[in-house]
């Protein structure tokens, strides 16, 4: 191919000034272009795919925002033209594994037909430039809005779960996903589970901690509502052999749902679990918790002292985040700095400084509470308490004039006392520095509308005297144990049928007074010793605690037995 020199020596006598040497560089760029976009062409012939020129094709804004100049560049794709059924993609390798993927998902996600066509580098980089010139959109944050007219709708169309089986059936897959939302936001379900199995897709929610089949759908949507979901949640839609967690937000007229997702990986697709975070949870008074009588008394107590540090037990799913943020909210005024650490942040509270945990930038518990400690707090509350490292830094900081709230794995209050032992806390700093541990447990609020009287069978009933028995005179419970009566749900409308609506905590809490701080002081106490002193000191525990609240028609013994025995 002739260069530039060459071309200048075929008149070396005449004055070439500048504007003609630009004139012939440019002649010899477009034979270059010309060259390599015939060549372009003849392999796209090669592999049976059309071929276009895109250097000079005027692309519309609405088709170069389908896919984003960061997706763009990853698979080197542009959208170059799209209708209300088809949008026709520009690749500069269609046979790559991960842009095939990518093009399944895009079809599923935008319920759009594709077209795939080969371009030249020369191509992509005219199209790139001109995301340089798009009006720049104010990102607003990803979420589902629902309407009043949609709550409305919904509500007249489905009054049970079999409604919504029936209408899940009937809906198109751009109106699926706002369907299964609104519809476990008015069954006040806490997480949405879907999952893929051999014949069908599961739907299940999670209503008071428990887990109920809803719907069953087509199997040939899997795609389409797993591709939505991730849009939806900011994850990577042809990523299917990894975990993934994202989050976005259901916007209500009077609140917004955080909505944490977590996709996995399993043998016939993808589960996904969406888990809804209400913030009106995280408004929960103190006086709300359901505490009552002597354990109510002692953790006011122990909330209003300047400093120490109260623990709250119980496995997952037991309420031990919304105690944590029902005393943050007893403690928040103006006069008080609170800061938290926290592993993720379910609730966002006004007044409040809350900091998040990065295990991948090193921000464990521990280098964070030493942070926290450095911003003059009042009141510090530790997500979870998970190693010894956390546990003494803690310590330290409830000793030093700080009142810490925090979490602990363990069955129940009278665990975390030999469980901090175990984890090398010196026992003279633990028995100053701890003021109260609570046990906790969920248990379902019995459906005030269908709600009636039952009868227990003998064994259940000695079994339940026996216990309600063993309530220390101390605790100051009048019981009339020839009057005991106990109480069931039949279900209706109202509850979905469950016979329950709602939840409510059953509680132990066990101070630590002068005899326990001798126990542990002595450096060898044990669980079975721990729960002998709470008793002796006139502690309820939990299943105590649950019966007493059966025997005011809170709940039923069922429940009570479930969850605490």
């Amino acid at each position: 191919m002739l260069n530039i020199d060459d071309l200048l020596k075929y008149d070396q006598n005449s004055n070439f000034d500048d504007s003609k040497e630009r004139q012939l560089k440019n002649k010899l760029s477009h034979l270059e272009d010309e060259e390599i976009e015939e060549k372009v062409s003849t392999q796209a012939r090669s592999m049976g795919l059309p071929y276009m020129n895109l250097t000079d094709f005027p692309v519309s804004e609405e088709a170069l925002r389908m896919i984003p100049k960061e997706g763009a560049l990853n698979y080197q794709a542009i959208c170059f033209y799209r209708t209300d059924r088809l949008a026709k993609i520009g690749s500069l390798d269609p046979q790559n594994n991960s842009f095939s993927e990518f093009c399944r998902h895009f079809e599923a996600a935008h319920d759009l037909n594709i077209e795939i066509y080969l371009i030249s580098a020369n191509s992509f980089n005219a199209v790139l430039k001109r995301y340089e010139t798009l009006p720049k959109i104010r990102e607003m944050a990803k979420g589902v809005e629902i309407s009043a007219e949609d709550f409305k709708k919904f509500e007249n169309k489905i009054q049970s779960f079999q409604d919504l089986n029936q209408e899940i059936q009937k809906t198109d897959i751009s109106n699926l996903i706002t369907l299964v939302i609104a519809s476990s936001v008015k069954s006040r379900a806490s997480d949405i589970h879907i999952e893929a199995e051999e014949d069908g897709i599961k739907l299940r929610f999670r209503v008071d901690g428990i887990l109920i089949d809803v719907a069953e759908i087509d199997k040939k949507f899997w795609l389409q509502v797993i591709s939505r979901i991730k849009l939806l949640s900011g994850l990577k839609i042809n990523v299917v052999g990894r975990p993934q967690d994202g989050r976005f937000v259901i916007k209500l007229e009077k609140e917004k749902i955080d909505v944490r997702v977590s996709c996995l990986p399993t043998s016939y697709g993808e589960s996904v679990v969406m888990r809804l975070l209400r913030s009106s949870t995280a408004g929960l008074s103190f006086e709300d918790l359901g505490l009552r009588g002597r354990s109510y008394q002692i953790l006011k107590r122990e909330v209003e002292r300047p400093n120490g540090m109260i623990i709250t037990t119980g496995p997952t799913g037991s309420g031990k985040t919304t105690t944590l943020y029902a005393i943050i909210n007893k403690l928040n005024d103006e006069e008080t700095k609170i800061i938290t650490l926290e592993d993720p942040i379910e609730y966002r509270v006004k007044g409040v400084n809350q900091s998040q945990v990065d295990q991948s930038k090193d921000y464990t518990f521990a280098n964070g509470l030493r942070s926290i400690l450095r911003q003059d707090p009042d009141v510090v509350m530790v997500g979870e308490i998970r190693d010894a490292e956390t546990a003494k830094i803690a310590i330290q900081s409830a000793l030093t004039g700080h009142m810490v709230v925090s979490t602990l794995h363990t069955n129940d209050a009278a665990g975390a006392l030999p469980r901090f032992l175990s984890m090398g806390v010196k026992p003279f700093l633990l028995a100053p520095a701890l003021n109260a541990v609570i046990g906790q447990r969920l248990v379902r609020r019995i459906c005030e509308k269908c709600k009636k009287e039952v009868q227990l069978t003998s064994e259940k009933l000695e079994r339940v005297k026996a216990l309600l028995k063993d309530i220390p005179s101390s605790a100051e419970v009048k019981i009339d144990f020839n009057n005991l009566k106990f109480y069931q749900g039949e279900g209706c409308p109202a509850c979905q049928g469950l016979g329950y609506h709602g939840r409510i905590g059953i509680y132990e809490v066990l101070a630590v007074n002068a005899e326990v701080e001798k126990a542990i002081l002595e450096g060898s106490l044990s669980e079975y010793k721990a729960r002998e002193l709470s008793q002796q000191q006139g502690m309820v525990t939990m299943v105590q605690d649950g019966l007493l609240k059966a025997l005011d028609g809170i709940t039923s013994i069922e429940e009570v037995f479930r969850v605490a025995e």
